[in-house]
């Protein structure tokens, strides 16, 4: 990649932050890690998975106590239950409660379906191919952070 564009992917990223800035207001106390979260469980519920915060914390390449006190918000706040193993009681599995599920289906239909037909000029190949060269340049660059602060 060429210096001139990689400055033009990093503006694109400023923009792709501002993107997310545009979203819809969510109701108070609501933050966009909800969604998020919210997203990432039903997600891995459908493939079968049992989720722990440690699935949601690599699935988000977000660190541990960040994801343990926004679970902890969220079941404050009547979004997600935690139910203790049967087998291991130190385990602890997340779901949505209906609350969240309401939350999540509302903001899903609210935003994200009248979103969909705005965007139909954008192949899922493209949106597929931005997503896999965001992730790479981000894991280059999460990488080539940690030598610098060695330095």
């Amino acid at each position: 990649m060429t210096v001139e564009n990689i400055k033009a992917f990093l503006d694109a990223c400023y923009q792709a932050k501002r993107i997310r800035e545009l979203l819809p207001a969510l109701p108070k106390g609501v933050t966009p890690a909800y969604i998020h979260y919210l997203d990432v469980i039903e997600t891995l519920e459908k493939r079968g998975v049992r989720v722990k915060v440690s699935d949601i914390s690599d699935a988000l390449n977000i660190p541990r106590p960040g994801v343990t006190r926004t679970v902890k918000e969220m079941q404050d706040k009547g979004y997600l239950q935690k139910d203790a193993s049967a087998e291991d009681g130190r385990v602890t599995y997340l779901t949505v409660t209906e609350r969240g599920r309401a939350l999540s289906q509302t903001h899903n239909d609210r935003f994200f379906a009248d979103l969909a037909p705005l965007l139909a000029g954008i192949s899922d190949d493209d949106a597929a191919c931005a997503v896999r060269t965001i992730e790479q340049i981000y894991k280059i660059m999460s990488e080539r952070r940690a030598t610098y602060d060695h330095d």
